[in-house]
């Protein structure tokens, strides 16, 4: 029990020296056609909020890299994983835009595919910029892998793969979001020195 505890504790040092000093209110997840891992990444992040009670603190959507599925519903299959999890899913597919990065002050990529095309949408982008971050770097346990794997080529059990390591991930990132949150109160509430 003692080890768990310190390895999270470890992990939150690994991904805090990137944050920003304000708050993540609003997170985009990003995968390349919008209908298996991000619009699913979307669905748990919305359920896990609703479950701890705290979904009135977000706002999430999804898009993809790709305009291949904009109007697009998710994959049948995706659907279905996420459904066999008591997690709806409502989404319909849309590409990724410059104005994501002024609109979103989280955005996570599934990949590192993602990510680069992502970066080279942000360019794009007037203002204020989200942060751009892989999705895994909030993965407790994904060991120096950073990708979500794309199940659309696989099987049922790819997609099941696919929803363990999304919802481990989100419960990760809600943790590292709500510590975020209590952090910003106490220096909100801590009286500043003359």
């Amino acid at each position: 029990m003692f080890e768990k505890h310190v390895e999270k504790a470890l992990f939150f040092v690994r991904i805090a020296p990137s944050t920003r000093s304000f708050m993540y209110k609003k997170i985009l997840f990003v995968c390349l056609g919008n209908i298996c891992r991000s619009p699913l990444a979307e669905a748990i992040f919305k359920k896990q909020l609703e479950i701890r009670g705290i979904q009135d603190r977000y706002s999430m959507d999804s898009c993809g890299i790709s305009n291949q599925h904009i109007g697009d519903r998710p994959d049948p299959r995706t659907i279905r994983n996420a459904r066999h999890h008591d997690v709806e899913i409502v989404h319909t597919g849309r590409q990724l835009v410059p104005s994501d990065f002024n609109n979103f002050d989280l955005i996570l990529t599934m990949d590192r595919s993602n990510f680069q095309n992502a970066t080279e949408v942000s360019t794009k982008a007037s203002g204020k910029k989200g942060d751009l971050k892989m999705m895994r770097s909030f993965d407790p346990e994904s060991l120096g892998t950073q990708d979500v794997p794309d199940p659309w080529y696989g099987n049922e059990e790819g997609f099941e793969e696919i929803f363990q390591m999304l919802w481990r991930t989100c419960e990760s990132l809600i943790d590292f979001l709500e510590k975020q949150q209590q952090t910003e109160v106490k220096k909100e509430r801590t009286p500043s020195s003359l």
